[in-house]
């Protein structure tokens, strides 16, 4: 068993308690399930923004504590004003150290798009990204079938969510549907999680069109940035790079500087 399959099961765990605790209605009854939610897409397109979804979390399964210190508001807050497209927040708990708390916190007098990461195998969990605030959600093509990436988009179309298909090779694109707005091409091997650049590159030409790009992990420079919109891509989502220092802020906007 990969450590993707012991997360995602542990994951199956959880939601079968939540759902003794809390139903689709009560999550439905939550003041943010009615709120127009905020177009990722359109930010991501914005000229006056870097095309950067950074990303707020605390550790992860193959590196550990990452970032124990910086709390989650000024770190999503300061990553918008100096530029950021959107903001990505981790709401695992026992593998990534989040959360629906700091997505909560972060959506507080936020006007800036919300990606939800998680781990989203149920429709209970679209849903609840919705209680919780979220803009958009993300769906890892490798832990669903073609089925589920088909449902599970739809319903979070329905409720005013956009969505992001992650894949990380070609095979994937077989799961694109009409209710995907962005595909993520995931340089890490969820699997293994060796880190390949180029894995962007080569998948660049082969995403249909209509679809925004985006390409994620790795991404180390503000050149690798440079290279991927050369190839197409409409933004970046970028984590460790920020959270592995002592100021996240402060290390988005060196490298903001060096991408003009």
């Amino acid at each position: 068993m990969t450590i993707l399959d012991t997360i995602v099961e542990n994951r199956r765990k959880e939601l079968n308690l939540l759902r003794k605790r809390t139903s689709v209605r009560d999550l439905e009854q939550c003041i943010l399930f009615n709120r127009k939610a905020i177009s990722l897409s359109e930010f991501l397109l914005n000229k006056s923004k870097t095309g950067i979804i950074a990303e707020y979390k605390r550790k992860s399964p193959s590196k550990g504590i990452i970032n124990s210190f910086s709390e989650v508001t000024e770190v999503t807050s300061g990553y918008f004003r100096e530029g950021a497209s959107g903001v990505s927040v981790l709401t695992e708990t026992q593998y990534f150290g989040g959360s629906n708390a700091d997505l909560l916190h972060t959506r507080e007098d936020s006007s800036f798009p919300i990606l939800r990461k998680d781990f989203i195998i149920d429709e209970f969990q679209v849903i609840e990204s919705k209680s919780i605030g979220a803009d958009a959600i993300l769906l890892i093509a490798a832990v669903l079938d073609k089925r589920e990436v088909i449902d599970l988009a739809r319903l979070a179309r329905s409720i005013g969510l956009e969505v992001l298909l992650e894949i990380h090779d070609e095979s994937e694109l077989d799961k694109v549907n009409p209710y995907i707005n962005i595909i993520g091409v995931n340089n890490r091997n969820l699997k293994t999680f060796e880190v390949k650049i180029d894995i962007s590159e080569k998948l660049a030409e082969k995403i249909p069109y209509g679809f925004l790009k985006i390409s994620e992990s790795g991404i180390s420079s503000p050149q690798i940035v440079k290279n991927l919109r050369d190839s197409g891509f409409n933004g970046f989502l970028i984590g460790e790079k920020f959270m592995c220092t002592s100021d996240p802020v402060s290390a988005f906007c060196e490298f903001v500087k060096d991408l003009i």
